[in-house]
């Protein structure tokens, strides 16, 4: 249990990109379905980093808006336009004030909301990180097992095929023997004949290796194999 909670620890004191802005991350599941907790995180996490730009926006907007009413202000305390009356100047005075003490609010709410969402957003984005390699670990010993055993089948695949590999050879030899004592036998004259017969279903003399060629072939592979 220490050592699991060493990990973790470990793990989650690591420094890792936003996963769901890189790519690479993305390019995981080319080959394997997120999981539903992979899926849950990232919309979790998708929502925070929404949720950060739009208070950054908003704060752009509000400073802006500050800025307008400070203006705004000055140039009635300046007595720009003297058309209006002392009363309406300090009226829209009141106006700006409250309005600025609005934005004053909510700007002040925003930074404390953003001061706090960098925190979540790796909160949530380590234990995404932490699904994540759950499931690709998952995946590479899923994968190695296949593996080994597929290496294991063409190890036997590659014995059965020099085994009948050196029975094909040992045939052959049989065959080129067999038809040149046939030769030896019969002459070139009746063999010839039977060659005529029998051509459909063997081969005729001069396609045959000669047993000397079959032999040293088959010397060969037998060193091959005992290489393997």
């Amino acid at each position: 249990m220490k050592d699991r909670d060493k990990f973790t620890n470990a793990m989650l004191s690591a420094k890792i990109p936003i996963l769901i802005l890189d790519n690479k991350w993305h390019r995981i599941f080319g080959k394997m379905n997120p999981t539903d907790e992979i899926k849950q995180y990232e919309n979790e996490l998708a929502e925070l980093i929404k949720r950060q730009g739009k208070l950054v926006n908003e704060n752009k907007d509000l400073k802006k808006i500050k800025s307008d009413l400070m203006s705004d202000i000055v140039s009635n305390i300046d007595g720009v336009d003297s058309r209006e009356s002392d009363e309406a100047v300090d009226r829209k005075l009141n106006d700006n004030k409250r309005l600025i003490n609005d934005v004053n609010e909510k700007l002040d709410n925003n930074e404390e909301e953003l001061k706090d969402l960098p925190r979540e957003i790796d909160g949530v984005n380590k234990k995404l990180m932490l699904a994540t390699m759950d499931l690709c670990y998952e995946r590479l010993q899923s994968n190695t097992t296949q593996i080994e055993e597929i290496a294991e089948w063409v190890k036997g695949i590659r014995v059965e095929l020099k085994k009948n590999l050196v029975k094909k050879q040992d045939m052959e030899l049989y065959n080129a023997e067999l038809y040149s004592y046939m030769h030896d036998i019969f002459g070139p004259v009746v063999m010839e004949l039977f060659d005529m017969k029998y051509v459909p279903t063997i081969h005729k003399a001069p396609e045959l290796k000669s047993p000397e060629q079959l032999k040293e072939k088959k010397e060969e592979n037998k060193e091959d194999q005992t290489t393997d």
